[in-house]
């Protein structure tokens, strides 16, 4: 199995998957091997930039940061929701942060699309300056609720449970806003090594952060979850062991997903604090996003898929 992040990872600066890890990928699946996408969007939000790939329909993409795996064809194989009682002391707990606050809802349809309300913010003006152009991309599926409670307490048939809930902004603020969730003590980080969840586990926190942006991403996630949990039990579902996985990823939310694989590799692009991290553990770090890493991790680990490709697709190092 490989296993793949997507923003920072899959995609290059422009956003967009290029020829050169679309054919690393379309040869490794033509070799036998599982392709599984990893990544922190929602279901549907990914499929915008997968379906270049031309994914088989029955293939696995794990969204939300684990709280959800589908096939590519919207099939549900697994999906956790945070508990009523979890959402309403979490908007308790953020109340600081209230303007920054995203609570997502799986409204995946049977074409994979979503429907509005899959995302509820109770304000808008920070989060446009924080994440403008997600902002404008999912304005279709944004509902905002004022207070953001009442959505969680509705009885309309759109759902009451949530699959996760996200803070955005200056990495300072989203640190203190990591910190105040932690004073509780059953609020876990998902990149703890393998850590005991007690009996009253509320909640996994996963963080992504971009320095240059000066942005910070806080995902908070139902107990447990978190895309090395669900690799691991997507791997064990078709009989295959940690140590036969690859997984490539970028930043923190990936930690908890190259701490359980065989291979694991880090991007040129990543963090450093985060490459700090890799090289101590003797992790592979392959190119940056916008020199095809997904590929050249691929190629250097599978070598004899190199004489399927043609031309440019064959060269190699960052």
């Amino acid at each position: 199995m490989i296993a793949i992040d997507v923003d920072g990872t899959l995609l290059g600066a422009e956003g967009k998957v290029s020829a050169r890890n679309k054919a690393a990928l379309q040869a490794a699946s033509e070799a036998g091997i599982h392709v599984v996408i990893a990544t922190g969007r929602r279901h549907s939000y990914a499929m915008k930039v997968l379906r270049s790939l031309d994914l088989h329909g029955e293939q696995a993409l794990v969204s939300s940061n684990g709280a959800v795996t589908r096939t590519v064809g919207a099939r549900l194989i697994d999906r956790t929701f945070l508990p009523l009682e979890t959402s309403l002391w979490l908007c308790k707990q953020l109340d600081e942060f209230r303007n920054a606050l995203v609570v997502t809802f799986d409204m995946v349809q049977p074409d994979g699309e979503d429907a509005r309300g899959a995302l509820v913010v109770e304000e808008m003006e920070d989060l446009h300056g924080s994440i403008g152009k997600w902002m404008e991309a999912n304005a279709a599926y944004i509902e905002q609720a004022v207070p953001i409670e009442s959505v969680l307490q509705r009885e309309d048939g759109k759902g009451n449970a949530p699959i996760q809930m996200m803070v955005c902004g200056r990495i300072e603020r989203m640190r203190r806003a990591e910190a105040r969730l932690l004073e509780d003590s059953t609020v876990y980080m998902a990149e703890a090594s393998s850590p005991e969840l007690r009996a009253d586990a509320k909640v996994t926190l996963s963080r992504t952060e971009y320095p240059d942006r000066d942005l910070s991403l806080l995902d908070i996630l139902p107990a447990g979850c978190s895309k090395g949990v669900a690799l691991l039990r997507l791997a064990a579902s078709l009989g295959i062991e940690a140590d036969e996985m690859m997984a490539i990823g970028d930043n923190w939310n990936d930690l908890s997903m190259l701490e359980i694989a065989g291979w694991p590799v880090l991007m040129g692009n990543a963090p450093a604090d985060l490459q700090a991290m890799a090289a101590e553990r003797g992790w592979l770090t392959t190119c940056g996003h916008d020199a095809d890493g997904v590929a050249e991790a691929v190629y250097r680990a599978l070598p004899e898929l190199v004489p399927l490709l043609a031309g440019d697709q064959r060269r190699h190092g960052c």
